[in-house]
């Protein structure tokens, strides 16, 4: 299908992007790699009048450290978080995550801001974000604000974000712990039915600290707090199966042509299993 009709600028610094997202109103959308707007378009199920096009401002693409935590542009790429060598060392499921997105021509366009603001709850990179108790820095005319992972997604393609409003950056603590995600689907580009983002801690080889996050297990990324202080303590298989099966704990997922609720439910206790047990071996 074709879009709607929309008037198209292109924004030359953060500054001109926010003055033309005032000027186009609630109608107008950001464009950074399109992968997640520009289907929706093509569908009608966006119209936005106006198109802001951020995707030249290279001010927005950086990884930069600086001991407690990590900030990352907006614009960074997927492939471009994957490929980091800082990244790697200091928040390596973040790495992970990013490699497993999509195909490499994905990899190269979509962006982690792109990504985080869609609020997609199949996808990948915001469930490891709130698993790593991720910061969203907003940029607004008056002036910027963070906002916490746990507060950001508020349901299926919809966030904290308000009208006028740019995500600049994010900023994730440096833990530490070990990270793995694990995701089942059909095909290697499928959206994840279910996702599994664990960041784990270790000491004398028992768990110190778990953090686990769900990918498309409900209506935004999901943490499954039973099972993190279920793992807490425990060094064995059985006792990491058994805590696992404490995902139930989070209610009865959504079920839908590609997995029915009862089938999600087992496939994240299966991949907190597997991905738990990546970091215990």
């Amino acid at each position: 299908m074709i879009p709607a009709p929309f008037e198209y600028e292109r924004a030359t610094s953060v500054a001109h992007a926010l003055e033309l997202m005032a000027q186009g109103g609630e109608d107008a959308r950001l464009l950074a790699g399109g992968h997640s707007l520009l289907p929706l378009m093509r569908l009608r199920l966006a119209r936005p009048t106006l198109l802001v096009d951020i995707g030249g401002l290279d001010d927005l693409k950086y990884v930069s450290g600086n001991g407690d935590a990590i900030e990352i542009g907006a614009l960074t790429t997927h492939h471009e978080i994957a490929d980091s060598h800082e990244l790697g060392e200091a928040c390596p499921l973040l790495t992970t995550t990013a490699a497993q997105i999509g195909d490499p021509q994905v990899r190269h366009r979509g962006t982690i801001g792109g990504s985080v603001a869609h609020a997609d709850p199949a996808s990948d990179l915001p469930t490891a974000l709130l698993a790593m108790d991720a910061e969203f820095v907003i940029e607004a005319v008056g002036g910027s604000r963070s906002v916490a992972a746990a507060d950001f997604f508020e349901g299926p393609f919809m966030s904290a974000l308000g009208d006028g409003e740019i995500l600049t950056s994010i900023r994730v603590p440096v833990s530490g712990a070990s990270g793995v995600y694990r995701k089942f689907n059909r095909r290697a580009q499928d959206w994840a039915i279910v996702g599994v983002a664990a960041l784990i801690g270790t000491d004398g080889g028992a768990i110190s600290s778990a953090a686990i996050g769900l990918t498309n297990m409900g209506g935004t990324p999901l943490r499954a707090e039973a099972v993190e202080a279920s793992l807490v303590g425990v060094s064995g298989a059985d006792e990491v199966a058994a805590a696992a099966a404490q995902v139930a704990d989070i209610g009865m997922p959504p079920g839908d042509e590609q997995a029915s609720a009862e089938y999600r439910l087992h496939l994240a206790s299966v991949l907190i299993r597997r991905a738990v047990g990546d970091v215990l071996t």
